[in-house]
């Protein structure tokens, strides 16, 4: 037998009444209910029941983001997005989801309040919850750079690992043979961010090399990565590493800077390799993996709207090129 909404109400310990206000009027319903009524239903696999009006389309599409100010990567993700769904006719509504309380709250309240066709999450991944409840509204969600496709009907993405593959190979290949890698505490973020990913594929590359010394410096979140990796830097020649990895150009970038005013010259002491390609990086002479998050936001918004359409993409889950810049930052190391 079809499971109903008395069968909801009985497992959640509420009225049908209750339970059809948490999938009508969701903000209207204390919280803690609401979260028991979702509850029920999804281990009932209650396929929560489409409005009247839901086969018209809102041409409205929420864009989540795991950062709490807008970054040169989800500005441009956002232009992407929006160049390609304005002119469809499409309103896009911005949210920084930082915390677990916050994307609860969203993935509990919003969704059901009916006015979305589609939602973009940018470089997190969702929860298994999220994602069976989305499941059961029909509801299409696309990642950008996420770290895993799980729970995402369509997908767009660089390989974070791969991209380091492209740094160490290139630092072994000039003759680096002692490497850092420095980056926020990856143990410390409450969601798993597709940048943490990094970490791992900087060992894997090294680790592939014998006679590679290899290590991460892992700064808390809320610290100075920047400060703390230059800190680790200013040793005798003989024990200080010749090259260093940074997750972002935004780190290698403030070490650039920080290095000259400690007397530290890249790249004839250290060699500094950033992540991005941001418009700061070239006029720096930064070393740098090259990504185009304008690209990735454009191809996210037409998965998007073949979704809408109730087609599915001809590649669900796309992985976008990357490439080695190339500059001055980088040089074989002194001998």
């Amino acid at each position: 037998m079809p499971i109903t909404i008395k069968d909801v109400a009985f497992k959640a310990g509420v009225s049908t009444a209750t339970v059809s206000r948490t999938f009508s009027h969701p903000d209207t319903v204390r919280p803690e209910t609401r979260d028991k009524v979702i509850a029920a239903a999804n281990t009932l696999g209650f396929n929560i029941p489409s409005s009247p009006n839901r086969s018209q389309r809102t041409y409205r599409i929420a864009i989540l983001t795991g950062e709490p100010n807008v970054t040169w990567f989800d500005a441009n993700c956002y232009k992407g997005v929006n160049d390609v769904l304005q002119p469809a006719g499409y309103d896009i509504t911005w949210h920084a989801i930082t915390s677990m309380r916050q994307r609860e709250e969203f993935f509990r309240a919003r969704p059901l309040q009916r006015n979305l066709d589609a939602i973009i999450v940018v470089s997190f991944a969702i929860d298994k919850n999220d994602i069976r409840m989305l499941q059961g509204m029909k509801l299409p969600v696309i990642g950008i750079n996420v770290p895993t496709t799980t729970g995402f009907d369509a997908t767009v993405r660089i390989d974070d690992r791969a991209g380091m593959r492209l740094i160490v190979d290139h630092l072994h290949r000039l003759g680096h043979r002692r490497i850092i890698y420095a980056c926020n505490a990856v143990d410390e973020a409450e969601f798993d961010y597709s940048a943490d990913t990094r970490m791992q594929g900087f060992l894997e590359a090294c680790h592939a090399y014998d006679g590679l010394s290899a290590s991460v410096l892992e700064v808390h979140r809320d610290g100075h990565l920047s400060a703390e990796a230059l800190s680790r830097l200013m040793v005798p020649d003989r024990e200080r590493p010749t090259a260093l990895c940074c997750i972002s150009d935004d780190t290698a970038l403030a070490i650039l800077v920080k290095a000259h005013r400690s007397g530290l010259s890249i790249p004839r002491d250290l060699s500094l390799v950033g992540f991005d390609d941001i418009p700061f990086a070239a006029s720096a002479g930064l070393t740098t993996v090259h990504q185009d998050p304008y690209a990735l936001g454009q191809t996210a918004a037409h998965k998007a709207l073949q979704l809408i359409n109730g087609t599915i993409p001809e590649i669900p889950h796309e992985t976008a090129s990357t490439f080695l810049a190339i500059r001055d930052s980088v040089a074989p190391p002194r001998r």
